[in-house]
């Protein structure tokens, strides 16, 4: 699904408009589409909704959603933040044949009561849709705009803090809360927020449910305003797909990677699904290495094999007897610079490579690292001025980088050269700062502009974790993920997410496939452990454990 930036949306719409599909056609289905929305998710029959409206078009929307509401039963009150014409305005006209309530702000109270109608109905609604103003956000907002989104969310604040709520009997002190304060929808998004840059107004109303129409945008996917959507529905409203075949930047969709999977044919063998090596662990790190070999027999590869340093072996085969081991000489329980002549032996065996989770900064580490990755064209062995250098036999496989792989790269020169091309690299936003030499806010301040600048740059796929994972191909193609979620804000679980993408190389799926197929399932397989267990205290091992669930649900099968 395309992700399409405010400018795009309006050529979007007015080519739509010109070929014949008026903006009053896309006005209703996307009115529609709100009023639908809502009323899968809530019983709206003799409930009050109160429908924010707004001068331009996302009022025009609101209009349209109140007559739907109206339809399934509800008793909608339309506030209108500025007097509409029925002579010119076609909604509004339906609106008042209709019979519904109008309540009008400049009516609304003298100087000393003002805003009391908005008061009352925001007390006493059970629906609130935010209709005022769309993707023409200017910020800050001011006047009678701010005013009436600081009444209402006011007002809803108050109903959340009522003592009454609060009130639990010990017999009950396990059920959750019940709700009774509105079910709050956001038009397009909330009032307050820049679609492009994710900016968001201190008025604006955080939303349950957010529907935006044809495609999502920038803004939706970008903080502070990402935070504040709850559910984003994309609605159709009838533009033609082909209009934007030109926009790079998609969401990353169930449909995109069920096609991207790999099938289960009933004949298969172990080494249809391909054999991974995961170099990884070290005396500190154990569970690193663990998880990441754990996630990739998660995610489906015929053959995982471990290469980590024999001090380690006990504690991790412990856990993990599905995978075998290269046990690899170690300094005080590190990787020592010549386990890169043990692993170059049997390099030739394996379809994909994983090298970084849990092995650390040390100086023996180091030398291992540069001299499995050589210098240049040619990999070399050799360890500063002792033996004469040696071409390793073969090419390296398909290789991810994760965790101190990365690290140690960004205390090597030249490090994109002595990478195979489109290796997947993982960095969150420290790690990324690290490689580009810059701060985690330079980072943090455009995800989707650093991602897709460094990619082309490195000639490598990057994978830039946190809230809406980026992922960027060097041929400009760039994923954002649906997943938001504080419980993977836990150790361990990007260990999960190298072992899940590197398995997936190894069944040959394409470098920026693996990585954004690897992403989502490693995102919902976080869903569904949230789902169960709650955010707070979910651990990475919960994720692993739910990596076969994920691949169950995008496949439907």
């Amino acid at each position: 699904m395309k992700i399409v930036s405010v400018s795009q949306m309006r050529l979007i719409e007015a080519a739509s408009d010109a070929a014949g599909h008026s903006y009053a056609a896309m006005m209703e289905q996307a009115g529609r589409a709100v009023a639908e929305a809502i009323t899968a998710r809530r019983d709206v029959q003799d409930k009050l909704a109160l429908v924010l409206v707004g001068p331009g078009n996302n009022g025009g929307d609101g209009l349209v959603a109140a007559r739907y509401l109206a339809e399934a039963g509800s008793r909608p009150v339309c506030y209108l933040l500025k007097p509409r014409d029925p002579a010119q305005d076609e909604n509004f006209r339906l609106v008042q044949e209709r019979g519904l309530i109008i309540v009008l702000a400049d009516e609304d109270g003298n100087e000393g009561e003002r805003w009391r109608k908005l008061h009352r109905l925001a007390r006493e609604a059970d629906v609130v849709v935010d209709a005022l103003l769309g993707t023409g956000a200017r910020l800050p907002l001011r006047g009678p705009l701010a005013e009436t989104l600081t009444v209402v969310g006011r007002t809803l604040a108050a109903r959340k803090r009522d003592p009454r709520r609060q009130l639990t009997s010990l017999a009950h002190a396990s059920a959750p809360a019940g709700r009774d304060y509105p079910f709050s929808v956001a038009v397009d998004g909330p009032s307050g927020l820049d679609y492009d840059d994710g900016a968001l107004d201190a008025a604006a109303l955080p939303a349950d449910l957010t529907v935006t129409f044809a495609y999502p945008k920038p803004g939706h996917f970008r903080f502070p305003g990402a935070g504040s959507l709850g559910e984003l529905v994309v609605a159709d409203i009838g533009t033609d797909p082909d209009l934007a075949t030109e926009v790079s930047l998609e969401v990353v969709t169930p449909e995109m990677v069920r096609e991207w999977l790999p099938l289960r044919p009933p004949d298969s063998h172990k080494g249809t699904f391909g054999k991974t090596l995961i170099v990884a662990g070290s005396v500190n790190y154990t569970g690193a290495a663990y998880l990441s070999g754990a996630a990739a027999t998660r995610a489906g590869t015929g053959l995982a094999t471990m290469a980590l340093p024999a001090a380690i072996h006990t504690a991790v085969a412990a856990r993990l007897a599905e995978a075998t081991y290269l046990l690899l000489p170690h300094e005080l329980g590190v990787i020592a610079s010549s386990a890169a002549r043990v692993v170059a032996e049997r390099i030739e065996e394996y379809d994909a490579l994983l090298l970084g989770p849990g092995l650390g900064c040390e100086r023996e580490t180091i030398a291992f690292v540069e001299a499995l990755l050589g210098g240049g064209g040619r990999r070399r062995l050799g360890f500063g001025g002792g033996e004469e250098d040696k071409a390793l036999p073969s090419p390296l496989p398909p290789l991810v980088v994760d965790a101190d792989g990365l690290n140690i790269l960004a205390q090597m020169e030249n490090w994109p050269e002595r990478l195979p091309p489109e290796s997947v690299l993982t960095p969150h936003p420290g790690e990324m700062a690290r490689l580009m030499n810059c701060t985690i806010g330079d980072v943090q301040a455009d995800r989707v502009a650093a991602a897709r600048s460094q990619s082309a740059a490195w000639g490598q796929v990057v994978v830039l974790k946190g809230a809406h994972t980026v992922v960027a191909a060097p041929d400009g193609r760039i994923g954002i993920e649906p997943f938001v979620n504080s419980g993977l804000a836990t150790a361990g679980t990007g260990d999960v997410l190298a072992g899940t993408i590197v398995a997936l190389l190894a069944q040959e799926l394409g470098a920026f496939e693996a990585a954004a197929a690897g992403a989502y399932l490693h995102g919902l397989a976080g869903e569904l452990a949230r789902a169960e267990l709650g955010a707070a205290g979910m651990v990475a091992g919960d994720v692993l454990a739910r990596l076969p669930q994920a691949w169950r649900h995008t496949v439907g099968a």
